[in-house]
């Protein structure tokens, strides 16, 4: 191959600007101008840059099948323009001469821009001049070699663009297709993949009963348009026939699957920023308990046997305040009588197909101290029973309602309030609260995930104990004279 100059090659020339301001020159049916931008960024047909008649005047035009190098800045981007154009003066283009083959010195001009990177000179900012361009050697074999090598660079090159084409074609259908895709589906497709089996079957629920709330409220509303505003409305329209708390949890429950949504890249950006909570004003709820003279009463007439039966379960939850579901669920093994202590540790799912399952958080793990009583009565009951099988599960099934049936005949034989068995709970919890017992260690006793929760429910009995020491603290001063 002979070494040539790039001058030998081609003419070569400098661009220019306009007198005229550019904007000036733009027209849908102009000339193509081209800056060093439109190179680095491989935009080089924009339609919205092209010059009119009277820009081609002034500027500096080039035949078609030229290369454009820029020369000031980010020099040796090269690009090859098979149209006639017009371009500014950080760029150097070479017009091939006939017996030179344009593909080949394109494919050529990689070599150019090492030597133009490497020879840049200037002060303030690097510069390749058109002298220094004219000069630069580069190796050229003869035509109809150039013309193979040329091809078969130009074939490759739009084998490339054609599958990029391809992949960019085939990455807008998949997002055309997510932009269709709806809110309550997606929801509901994410609650089947994340939720299910992973949750207990009552959480599961309330999942599913946001869904079902979902497809009432906006069922036609696509994913791809969930903004902030979009899911305020949904929230405000759920808050119209719900208390605020029940609007915070079916907003806890719809936010997760919408996060996962926004880290897909389904929605632009998180929707449920800032979002405001309303709802109704809560019901008053006057929590049913027994004072100590009725619970009393109840405990001393129950039916209690000699073998396990209902009764024994309603003295055990009076005197623990476990959860039904954790009473249902002991075993012989989880009473540890030499310490005066049950072990809570699993829950029973009496509201569907039955069997052990977890507490209800972690905090529900705890051991409930029993009274001397308690030990006597229950070490001589289940020492003869399998150790690890539920003791009150006198049936195969046993549900809520039972125990509540059985609760509420003894309420009424006895002439005292009818409560239900988690009525018991909270009699516990109030009755020790009445003696003194620090709301902390009411909470633990109950399983209960913090003292805010023990608070919130026992706030009236609370509230009555404060009044009591207000008399206390008073007497208490009066006697200071």
């Amino acid at each position: 191959w002979e070494q040539r100059k790039l001058s030998e090659l081609g003419k070569i020339e400098t661009g220019n600007t306009p007198s005229t301001s550019i904007s000036d020159y733009y027209s849908d049916n102009g000339l193509l101008w081209v800056t060093p931008t439109d190179i680095t960024s491989n935009i080089l047909f924009n339609t919205e840059k092209k010059l009119s008649n009277k820009g081609v005047a002034v500027a500096r035009v080039i035949p078609e099948n030229s290369i454009l190098c820029t020369c000031i800045a980010s020099i040796g981007k090269n690009a090859f323009l098979p149209v006639k154009c017009a371009f500014n003066q950080q760029i150097n283009a070479l017009s091939p001469y006939k017996n030179n083959y344009p593909y080949f010195l394109f494919a050529d001009s990689y070599h150019w821009s090492i030597t133009m990177k490497n020879n840049a000179g200037g002060l303030t900012f690097q510069i390749v001049n058109k002298s220094e361009f004219s000069n630069i050697k580069t190796c050229v074999p003869k035509y109809e070699e150039q013309e193979k090598i040329g091809n078969l660079f130009y074939k490759l090159d739009n084998l490339i663009t054609l599958h990029q084409c391809e992949q960019k074609i085939k990455l807008e259908g998949k997002m055309n297709i997510k932009k269709k895709i709806l809110l309550v589906d997606y929801y509901e497709k994410w609650i089947e993949t994340y939720k299910n089996g992973a949750v207990r079957k009552v959480t599961l629920a309330k999942y599913n009963l946001a869904l079902r709330w979902v497809k009432k409220l906006e069922p036609k509303l696509r994913i791809s348009d969930l903004n902030r505003t979009e899911y305020q409305n949904l929230i405000n329209s759920y808050a119209e026939l719900h208390e605020r708390q029940t609007t915070m949890d079916f907003h806890h429950q719809l936010k997760a699957a919408i996060l996962d949504a926004v880290d897909e890249g389904l929605i632009e950006r998180d929707p449920t920023r800032k979002v405001i909570i309303k709802g109704k004003n809560p019901r008053t709820k006057k929590i049913k308990y027994l004072n100590q003279y009725e619970l009393h009463t109840l405990l001393k007439n129950l039916n209690l046997v000699e073998e396990i039966n209902y009764d024994w379960l309603i003295l055990l939850i009076a005197k623990t305040g476990m959860r039904f579901s954790e009473a249902i669920a002991l075993t012989p093994k989880d009473f540890d009588f030499a310490h005066q202590c049950i072990s809570i540790n699993k829950t029973w799912d009496y509201k569907d197909s039955g069997g052990f399952q977890p507490t209800k958080n972690k905090s529900s793990i705890r051991k409930i101290q029993i009274d001397w009583m308690v030990v006597s009565q229950f070490s001589s009951l289940i020492k003869n029973l399998p150790n690890d099988k539920p003791i009150f599960l006198l049936k195969e099934k046993i549900y809520n309602s039972t125990l509540n049936d059985i609760l509420e005949r003894h309420c009424k034989r006895n002439q005292i309030p009818v409560i239900t068995i988690h009525g018991l709970r909270h009699t516990h919890a109030s009755l020790l609260l009445f003696g003194g017992v620090s709301i902390a260690s009411v909470a633990k006793r109950l399983g209960h995930a913090s003292m805010t929760t023990t608070q919130k429910i026992y706030i009236h009995i609370i509230q009555e104990m404060e009044n009591k020491d207000v008399d206390l603290v008073m007497r208490s001063l009066s006697g200071l004279c």
